[in-house]
This record gives C-alpha cells, structure tokens and sequence, in this order.
C-alpha cells in the first residue's frame, strides 16, 4: 500500500534513454524521480527504453530516493509493457498520463496487479499516482483519488489542460487557479497527496521560487521537476523556516501545558491559536524531522 508517511516535495522527470543521467540523478537529493516512458521517449525506442528501466530499477542503488515510472497512456497499445517492465524490476510507483475517469485507474490497478503476481511481487505493494491534464480529468478529481487503495496522489499537468481550456499560461498563473484549487481540495478530501505541474522556464529562478510559494502556500505537498537545478530551490521552500520550526514548538509546547488547566484558546508568539493548530504544527515538525533539519522531541 502506499508509503504515506515520507516527504515527496521533489519529483524530477528522467529520461529513461538517458543511461548517463539516469544512474546518476540520485546524487542531485530528489524525494522521487520519475522514469519517463511516454513523452520523453521516441516513438521507435519505446521498447530499448524498457529494458534501460528495467536494468536501471535492477542494478542502481538510488540511496532511498523513491522510485516512480510514467507509463504510456492507457488507451495505447504500449501500456501492457510498460507496467510489466517497471513492475519487473521493482518501482516504488506507477505514474498514470492523461487520467480522466477513476475506471481508467481502476484498470491500471488490474494491470498492476497481474504484474505483481507474474513477477511475484507483494500484491498491492506498488502505489499509484494519477496525473490530471484535462478539464474532464479535473472535474473527477475527487473520484479519480478514492479509485483504488493503490492511489498515493493525484497530479496537475498544465501543458494539455491550458491547451484543451484554451488558455494562456502567465507568470501569475491565473490560468492555473481553478484547477490547483479543485485538485487540492479534492485530495485533501480522499486523503492523498497532491502535486502540482512543471515550471518550464528554467532559467527563471525568481519565478519559480514565486511559483513554489504560491503552491506551497495553497497547501501542496511537492512539485513536478525538469532540471536538477530546480531540486534544491524546492526543498528550501516547502521545508519549513527556522522561524516555522520554534513557533511550532511553541504551539505544541504551549497546548500540552495547557491541558491540565483546561484552557482552550492561548495567546503563543503574540498571536492567538487553539487546538485547530496543533494539526499544522505537528506537520510542520514532521516535515522537518523528515528534512533533518528538527531534531525535537514533540513529533
């Protein structure tokens, strides 16, 4: 079943023709890379791309970085292949393109599981994720996310969705709102985690930064990458300040003394917070305990 509790702020796409890059991309410190067998790879390699999956999952220690593949869509006739060959050589998670109905992950599900028991791998033990990349696929999030006990979190695609919304991608990322909002709360809903799309200016690094506030602030839990050099820009912001970490503290610290007195609202760092606090800031801890940057106890 799916890993819930490790941080994923960082997930970069690789792709898998690349051997050079692909052995590699660990040193770089992603929570999750993602081997890419659909967009990434030409259309006559598909089949040499699964085997350098395959050797790739086999032999490369990748130090405790999670381990994902992005298939082809489901309605191809290359989908089979891909979730036998990354199944075979033991992803941590399937990556499903294009996902509009929670059928669709139900199926991959099915296809999954017949990999499992071929390869004799624990049933269930690989997770799925479902990237959303139309308005169809948006609108069903919540349904898409409560598919299947294998879904770990759903994904925004901006690249066809703007397309298909007949929209124009912007800085402010006004175009995107609808979606990340519907998307969030949907998962937040099932219970899964949400992720949001790639920034592809790479050379923009103030914006990108801006955009990572933004999704952070929105609530979500990690941002799809295209160049190592956007990894490290990710963590520094989705990890918590060190302004962050003592007003958590002092929350926590502050309810637990506060138990025997039967007091409900406290005034802490001169601003008021109650118990619907302490949820955040036990997240907070447990993000940078899992970042090892807290070394407390409270978590």
């Amino acid at each position: 079943m799916a890993v819930t509790n490790r941080i994923r702020r960082s997930m970069i796409f690789l792709n898998t023709q690349r051997a050079a890059l692909v052995k590699d991309a660990f040193v770089y410190h992603p929570d999750c890379v993602i081997f890419d067998l659909e967009d990434a790879v030409a259309e006559g390699e598909k089949d040499s791309a699964r085997i350098q999956l395959y050797q790739t999952l086999k032999h490369v220690d990748y130090q405790g970085v999670e381990r994902w593949v992005r298939v082809n869509a489901l309605d191809s006739d290359l989908v089979n292949e891909d979730i036998r060959a990354a199944v075979a050589g033991g992803t941590e998670g399937i990556r499903l393109p294009k996902t509009e109905t929670a059928a669709e992950v139900k199926e991959a599900s099915a296809k999954i599981t017949a990999a499992e028991k071929e390869f004799d791998r624990p049933v269930g033990s690989t997770m799925l994720m479902a990237a959303l990349e139309s308005p169809l696929g948006v609108m069903n999030a919540y349904e898409i996310a409560t598919a299947d006990d294998r879904m770990m979190g759903i994904a925004l695609s901006a690249g066809d969705y703007t397309r298909t919304m007949h929209a124009k991608r912007t800085v402010a990322g006004t175009e995107l709102f609808g979606a990340r909002s519907q998307m969030l709360i949907a998962a937040r809903a099932a219970g899964v985690m949400a992720f949001d799309t790639v920034y592809t200016d790479t050379d923009n690094e103030e914006g990108f930064k801006k955009e990572l506030q933004l999704i952070k602030d929105m609530g979500f839990d990690g941002k799809s990458c295209i160049n190592p050099k956007q990894i490290g820009i990710t963590h520094e912001i989705f990890n918590p300040s060190a302004a962050e970490i003592k007003h958590a503290e002092h929350v926590l610290q502050a309810v637990n003394d506060s138990k025997e007195n039967g007091v409900g609202v406290l005034t802490v760092d001169g601003k008021m917070v109650d118990v619907a606090w302490v949820e955040g800031a036990q997240r907070n801890l447990k993000l940078a305990k899992a970042a090892g940057i807290y070394k407390g106890a409270l978590v």
